[in-house]
């Protein structure tokens, strides 16, 4: 049986992660802050263990991948924050915030799980980044640098790892109904302009993003690799859509 780790997995995308992983055959460390949270996801999920911590404390993380047991065949780097606001109106502190789980914390876990996966040679490691890595948005504070950054890190990442048999990449979200968004889309208006926007015209869901996730995880992405693959319906290519000629 194969492991995975999943860091945010006690809620939205990466409760939805943890259970496509569990259903494929995975034995599931579900990583997450909040102790009650992946213990309530553990008891409904079979072959998962919860496990209590925080990306941003390398000790924290490492005891977390001592108590799972195993190393893991795949990592997931799912924990993100967002604090909205214009940048110039946040201060250095709410801006480190979010850089430290975001980016700073996806490096402690990789570096963690990595030095764990290099001598079996090989593993395969997950980013969740965003389309804000792509389009930053207006009042995203520091949320669109930080998932830039992942992107960037995803592929340095898998540029040193890849002789050593383990695979990076990521997946860019675009709107979820879930996850940090089910607050968003609770606003029946905010909800049918952003479906409307999108070519598709359906919000992504959960399972959308655990699918991608599982996809480059598994055997059948063996030779992909330092790749982002963006799941937002086609909306991040659409801008001139936006603007008719007539």
């Amino acid at each position: 049986m194969k492991t995975a780790f999943i860091t945010g997995g006690g809620a939205g995308i990466g409760a939805e992660i943890v259970r496509l992983a569990a259903e494929k055959g995975y034995r599931v460390g579900i990583f997450d802050r909040s102790e009650d949270t992946a213990k309530a996801l553990a008891a409904e999920v079979p072959n998962s263990v919860p496990l209590a911590g925080d990306v941003t404390d390398e000790a924290s993380v490492e005891a977390a991948l001592d108590a799972l047991g195993e190393v893991p065949d795949l990592v997931v780097n799912n924990a993100g924050v967002v604090a909205f606001g214009h940048l110039v109106d946040q201060t250095p502190e709410e801006f480190r915030r979010v850089v430290d789980i975001n980016l700073v914390g996806a490096h402690i876990v990789a570096r963690c799980t990595a030095r764990r996966m290099i001598p079996r040679g090989i593993g395969s490691i997950v980013n969740i980044t965003s389309i804000n890595a792509l389009n930053p948005s207006p009042g995203s504070g520091a949320y669109p640098a930080s998932k830039a950054g992942l992107t960037r890190m995803t592929e340095q990442l898998a540029l040193e790892l890849g002789p050593l048999g383990i695979r990076v990449n990521a997946v860019a979200p675009g709107l979820i109904d879930g996850g940090m968004s089910e607050e968003i889309y609770k606003n029946q208006k905010t909800r049918a302009l952003r479906t409307q926007g999108v070519p598709q015209r359906r919000l992504g869901s959960l399972r959308d993003i655990a699918n991608a996730v599982l996809f480059l995880g598994s055997d059948d992405a063996s030779y992909v690799s330092g790749h982002e693959l963006v799941v937002d319906g086609a909306l991040t290519p659409s801008v001139l859509a936006q603007l008719p000629r007539e």
